[in-house]
């Protein structure tokens, strides 16, 4: 059975874990996994070159035997010359130190070989686990800049939700400012301006195509009749009066003919009387008489 204890611990552990996740600054917890990110890279990057340096160590102490090799079969070589010349000579003494120098050198060659072979198995390793380690650093550069150009993502997009959170923050206290009731509103006048301003639209509306607009029609129409009804009225009188100048423009002309005839009628006639009853007694009477005639001719 686990230790009750234990059990609590954890979940309170666990629990004020989350609370801190809940409650952190998101830019702060960016730069840790930056941060972490950063030094994963490094550890792999350390580790990396302590296994190509290990390489490079290797390579180091394979020419060194090889130098060494070289030298002691140089040795080697020299000292059996000198062993064969010796001998040649007939210093079997001397030959002989030369033979077994020879062989001394000869012992450290195999062993000089030996531990050649050795180096060139251990580098063969270090020289895969060198390519492997520089394959996995160049990886992890790789992840690194990823994980960055993430991480520069992110910090843009947090300051952005800040950003907006202090925009509805702010939005949510401007709603809770209230404004003084004995003030009114723009909202409370335009509404009392429109409701008029509908009214008076709707009175002409109702005006136009109501009741009063027939009345109006109506008015208007009799207006009309009585306006045709007048001009034609003065039209018959001016026609009339026309009528009576003409009548009497030619009822005056006729009896200033008939008095023209009868002035006439009766001149000839007393002319006509005088000759009858007077009888000139030279030509004077009867040319006066003539004058007379002549100053007293019709008027047309």
């Amino acid at each position: 059975m686990a230790n009750p204890f234990s059990k609590g611990w954890k979940y309170l552990m666990q629990s004020f874990d989350s609370k801190i996740d809940e409650n952190a600054d998101p830019k702060i917890q960016i730069e840790q996994a930056a941060a972490a990110a950063k030094e994963q890279h490094n550890a792999i990057t350390r580790q990396a070159a302590e296994i190509i340096g290990s390489k490079k160590q290797l390579e180091l102490k394979i020419n060194r035997q090889r130098e060494k090799l070289a030298e002691l079969k140089q040795k080697t070589q020299t000292a059996l010359q000198m062993a064969d010349k010796a001998a040649a000579e007939g210093d079997t003494a001397k030959a002989q130190q030369f033979n077994t120098t020879a062989e001394t050198l000869a012992a450290q060659l195999v062993a000089v070989e030996q531990e050649l072979a050795d180096l060139s198995t251990q580098y063969g390793a270090a020289e895969q686990a060198a390519a492997q380690a520089e394959q996995q650093q160049k990886q992890s550069e790789a992840r690194l800049q990823e994980q960055l150009n993430e991480v520069n993502r992110l910090r843009s997009q947090a300051d952005q939700a800040k950003m907006q959170e202090q925009t509805a923050q702010t939005m949510d206290t401007i709603g809770q400012f209230k404004t003084d009731d004995s003030v009114p509103t723009l909202d409370g006048v335009r509404e009392k301006i429109e409701r008029r301003y509908a009214t008076a639209l709707g009175q002409q509306e109702l005006s136009e195509s109501g009741v009063n607009g027939v009345m109006a029609e109506i008015e208007t129409g009799q207006t009309d009749v009585a306006t045709s009804s007048k001009l034609a009225e003065i039209r018959a009188a001016m026609a009339s009066e026309n009528a009576g100048q003409l009548t009497a423009g030619a009822e005056a002309g006729s009896s200033s003919d008939v008095n023209a005839d009868a002035d006439t009628d009766s001149t000839l006639g007393n002319a006509s009387g005088a000759e009858a009853n007077t009888e000139p007694t030279d030509g004077e009477p009867a040319e006066e008489s003539l004058d007379r005639f002549d100053g007293e001719s019709p008027q047309a």
